[in-house]
């Protein structure tokens, strides 16, 4: 259920665009309504109409994500203020200049700013932050708790590549679609590998 509330704006993002993505006039106006209320008219062209609808609905639910996670909980995590920082901004460029290319870069720089903590956490400052998560579930010795945080920070840069590849070789509706599918079907790829590695080794232990 947590991976399924984590995915919530990716999946109203993906909802919005395809909804759209065959209702561009209609996406239009919805912006221009929607913008106009708000004292900010400006004619929206219909061809980019439902990428930047679906960037609208991402902003705002991610929004709420996190207003959900504070009444809940009364905090929140940093990865969830760090994505909402990051996609107001380039959300924002993207509403503003009319222009996909920044929404596409967002998911590359939480890639790769993911890496950059897990890395730099290790590196210069002797925190292994994938042992702080996974410590009371899984004993290691050091080498290999240095091994699975820099796969991560290899897995994370893998990932930032693929979505500058995908979104800049392809069109804006393959993208889409990797943004979701993709990118949860590498993660889940990886996971079950890393879980594969980490059995072997305990079993190896207990023998």
């Amino acid at each position: 259920m947590k991976f399924l509330f984590d995915l919530f704006p990716v999946i109203l993002f993906f909802g919005a665009f395809k909804y759209y993505e065959g209702r561009k006039d209609a996406a239009a106006a919805l912006l221009d309504g929607a913008f106009g209320a708000l004292g900010m008219a400006a004619a929206f062209p219909p061809a980019q109409s439902p990428i930047l609808v679906a960037t609208v609905v991402v902003i705002l639910a991610t929004a709420a994500q996190i207003a959900w996670v504070w009444f809940r909980h009364g905090k929140v995590d940093g990865m969830l203020w760090t994505s909402l920082a990051l996609v107001v901004l380039f959300g924002g460029m993207t509403l503003f200049f009319r222009d996909e290319t920044f929404i596409k870069w967002k998911p590359t720089v939480l890639y790769w700013l993911f890496a950059g903590v897990l890395l730099a956490s290790a590196t210069l400052f002797g925190r292994n932050l994938i042992r702080k998560m996974l410590g009371e579930q899984v004993e290691l010795p050091e080498p290999m708790w240095v091994r699975l945080n820099l796969a991560w920070v290899a897995f994370f840069g893998f990932m930032g590549v693929a979505n500058l590849f995908i979104a800049f070789n392809y069109p804006t509706d393959v993208w889409v679609n990797f943004k979701l599918f993709g990118g949860m079907g590498l993660m889940f790829a990886f996971i079950i590998a890393q879980g594969f590695w980490l059995a072997r080794y305990v079993e190896e232990e207990k023998t």
